[in-house]
């Protein structure tokens, strides 16, 4: 590991710092010491190199999940503008996952939260189960086999 993983960051912090604080010689330790502190647990946090196997299938997912939020857009707007409100039903289902990268569950969590009417709420990572909140819930099997086959299938051959 590099003392200086980010020397442009490291730089700038002790600018900031020894502007706000002052320039004087234990000011200036005093930031050294932070400043290499924060760049080395900065790069600590620095999550790995996306490994994306199958790139051509990245346009084909983007163009499903634009798709599907223009759709979901148009339907809980239907939904709130309706005037009988109590045909809708709220609901949580549980999804279990074949996917266990941390990518591929980050942009498994983007495309749910991004889509109106759904909310990822919590990944038991033990037992690889997702937690869905659905806004308009009429049949849970449906929404397990969407996240499953057309979002999770999907990412499992980009990332494979």
């Amino acid at each position: 590991m590099k003392l200086l993983p980010y020397p442009l960051l490291t730089a700038s912090l002790l600018a900031m710092w020894l502007l706000l604080n002052g320039l004087s010689m234990g000011q200036f330790v005093l930031g050294t010491v932070i400043a290499v502190a924060v760049g080395s647990v900065t790069a600590a946090l620095q999550p790995a190199k996306p490994r994306f196997k199958r790139w051509y299938l990245l346009p084909k997912l983007v163009a499903i999940v634009l798709a599907d939020i223009w759709r979901s857009n148009i339907a809980v707007a239907r939904l709130i503008l309706r005037k009988d409100q109590s045909r809708r039903v709220s609901g949580f289902v549980v999804v279990p996952l074949k996917l266990r990268d941390p990518l591929g569950l980050a942009i498994l969590a983007c495309i749910v939260t991004s889509t109106p009417g759904t909310a990822w709420v919590e990944h038991d990572s033990t037992s690889n189960k997702l937690l869905l909140h659905v806004f308009d819930l009429v049949d849970e099997q449906h929404w397990i086999d969407l996240i499953k086959q057309r979002y999770e299938h999907l990412l499992l051959e980009i990332l494979a």
